[in-house]
């Protein structure tokens, strides 16, 4: 339910499965219509002769209710039948979909294939899941992010799922983002002058966050952004919460540490959000800095923690205009 009487429309950057758990937050703790979802992308591929979009699947299903508490991914009451048959036949079975997720890869296959595209095939999804958020992908192009190993060069979800992200990671690029453009309505919902808040979730800044980034226009609409720019840091106390964050960054030759995570967005954001175990980073983040749990263990959890960043918002909203009131006088 609504905690704050201050209103207004909300931004969120994400992508996977701590990104989700914060939108799910936002998206119950904000009015209906008021939150908008940008997601990432790069992760997708095509597999089986399907168009899957896993983490664009993640933040439906989750806000929709359908998503599987446990594993975080994939639909609840999830059944295996297809993958079981598919490996008797001696398919590739390394990536899993389940029986209900087929659905939503043939359908988005279907509706691509008769040239409809990926924004409006989730906008359509919304409306059909009674979703009271608008989720938009960052790009109808696509941008796919390639991880460069020691090995090879992976596709995302072969380095992320086949390979369980054992190679060492070089280096992070995405293919076709020079050439992609931001979805429809994703500058104008950045660009928007009477924005709440634009809020970067806790999802990877490197395999979730950047390829939103890499898309052209997109970077420099968040940076000039009249509204507040909110990370909330994936990092506490020196360790990802899920997923390989931390490995990444310490193959990249970068410390795990709050400093780290602002160096990395550093131009585009206005203030950031740490857990307490990494509280006494604050003083040393050279930016406004709520400290609080940022731990999401469950939906009172994530709803907690949606009001306290949208509360800092407001509070850093009111705090620069009183300083544009006071330049104006003086």
């Amino acid at each position: 339910m609504k905690t704050s009487e201050r209103t207004g429309q909300v931004v969120a950057l994400c992508g996977g499965i701590g990104g989700a758990k914060l939108a799910l937050g936002l998206s119950r703790v904000l009015a209906p219509g008021e939150l908008s979802v940008i997601v990432n992308t790069g992760d997708d591929f095509e597999h089986l002769g399907l168009h899957i979009s896993p983490d664009l699947d993640t933040v439906l299903y989750t806000l929709a209710g359908l998503a599987d508490p446990e594993r975080g991914w994939g639909r609840a009451d999830e059944s295996w039948n297809f993958m079981q048959a598919l490996g008797r036949l001696g398919g590739e079975t390394w990536f899993n979909l389940g029986d209900r997720d087929l659905a939503m890869h043939a359908a988005r296959t279907a509706f691509l294939r008769a040239g409809g595209t990926l924004s409006a095939f989730a906008a359509d999804t919304v409306r059909k899941l009674g979703i009271h958020a608008h989720l938009v992908p960052m790009s109808d192009d696509a941008v796919r992010t390639i991880i460069e190993t020691d090995e090879d060069d992976l596709p995302f979800q072969h380095y992320f799922v086949r390979r369980r992200c054992d190679p060492v990671v070089k280096a992070i690029r995405f293919e076709g983002a020079r050439s992609a453009k931001p979805a429809p309505g994703v500058l104008a919902l950045l660009t928007n002058p009477t924005l709440r808040a634009v809020i970067i979730c806790p999802s990877n800044p490197y395999l979730s966050v950047d390829p939103i980034l890499s898309v052209p226009g997109i970077r420099d609409a968040l940076s000039s952004s009249r509204a507040p720019v909110i990370v909330v840091s994936p990092i506490i106390g020196g360790h990802a919460v899920k997923g390989p964050t931390a490995k990444i960054m310490k193959e990249l030759g970068l410390s795990v540490t709050t400093e780290t995570i602002v160096a990395h967005y550093r131009g585009l954001i206005d203030a950031l959000v740490i857990d307490r175990a990494d509280g006494g980073d604050a003083a040393r983040a050279g930016l406004p800095v709520l400290v609080t749990q940022t731990l999401m263990k469950d939906v009172v959890d994530r709803e907690r923690l949606a009001s306290a960043v949208l509360d800092f918002a407001d509070d850093l909203r009111l705090t620069t205009s009183e300083m544009e009131r006071a330049s104006a006088d003086a």
